[in-house]
């Protein structure tokens, strides 16, 4: 069976970054929404890599599996009950950055034995809980090649207060009522403001990926938004699903309003993948000092536009 086409432009741009990097492993973030298959295309990718010709030591890692643990998370929803953003994982802030970045270090530094963290999404009634570092997951061992983190939010980069401000009169508005938005669900813009913040603290993590992979929907005329598609792709994910386990899973509306959470991650913060931070204030930008402004996959990275049925029908590099 032939290999996506997607794989094979993720595949070769991985090769190509790899022959002109300096050290080992080459970090690459891996973008996509939710239903476009990124979860299944990055372990396609370290498939194809880690067989012959290639034979490369390939490291996946899902960012999900970073979560907080489920006494976290409740703690977390807990402490901002107004902030309907945090309530159950998902969102900037329901991650425990400072483990992300202590595995990431371990793997620059070409450290063996390290166990990757588990989030079990089955636990606690579907809440889910992040496992103990045990000895019972996948241990990795040095050398490492290619290091792929995947994850809905990958590279978004948080916002200067103004421009949260100028995106909320903006083109906010017209996404909320293009696709339809829940505002129970959204939020409030002092409840974006909040998960911005939470935000800042995830530049530790991107600051060590090489390049990103960007998978985003094809602009279609038949789309009312974009974003639309993204529902499309999640629903015929659950359906699928169901088709499988005899009927379990979410209802067509739940299904809406669970992606309804996410489409202000990809409003208010999508676009820094491209431009990084962009800051306003002499405050502001002292509090981003310490994490680059600008990404430092820039001049490397690639854009794979996908139509509907996940095809390839464009590829940018950026």
């Amino acid at each position: 069976m032939a290999l996506p086409s997607a794989v094979l432009h993720i595949s070769n741009h991985i090769l190509s970054q790899l022959s002109k990097a300096v050290t080992r492993p080459l970090f690459v973030a891996l973008q996509g929404p939710q239903g476009s298959g990124k979860s299944f295309l990055a372990n396609l990718v370290r498939s194809h890599l880690s067989a012959p010709p290639h034979a490369l030591n390939v490291v996946v890692l899902s960012i999900d599996d970073l979560y907080l643990t489920h006494e976290e998370l409740v703690t977390l929803a807990q402490r901002n009950p107004d902030n309907p953003l945090w309530r159950g994982r998902g969102q900037p802030g329901t991650h425990d950055v400072e483990l992300g970045s202590k595995v990431l270090r371990s793997l620059r530094e070409g450290k063996n034995g390290i166990e990757l963290p588990r989030f079990d999404k089955s636990l606690f009634d579907g809440e889910g809980d992040r496992l103990h570092l045990d000895g019972t997951g996948t241990i990795v061992d040095s050398p490492v090649d290619v290091f792929i983190m995947e994850g809905w939010f990958m590279g978004f980069y948080p916002v200067s207060l103004q421009e949260l401000q100028t995106k909320w009169d903006g083109i906010w508005a017209q996404e909320r009522q293009l696709l339809g938005l829940n505002d129970a669900l959204v939020g409030t813009k002092d409840d974006i403001a909040d998960v911005n913040e939470a935000l800042k603290g995830y530049m530790e993590i991107w600051e060590f990926f090489d390049t990103i992979v960007k998978i985003e929907a094809a602009s279609s005329p038949s789309s009312v938004s974009p974003l639309s598609m993204i529902y499309k792709w999640r629903l015929e994910q659950e359906h699928d699903m169901k088709a499988r386990n005899g009927g379990k899973g979410m209802t067509d509306v739940a299904v809406k309003l669970f992606v309804d959470r996410y489409i202000p991650g990809y409003v208010f913060f999508g676009d820094g993948i491209f431009r990084g931070y962009v800051g306003c204030s002499e405050a502001e930008n002292k509090d981003m000092t310490r994490i680059a402004a600008t990404p430092r996959w820039l001049g490397r990275s690639l854009r794979i536009g996908i139509n509907e049925k996940r095809e390839v029908v464009a590829v940018e590099e950026f």
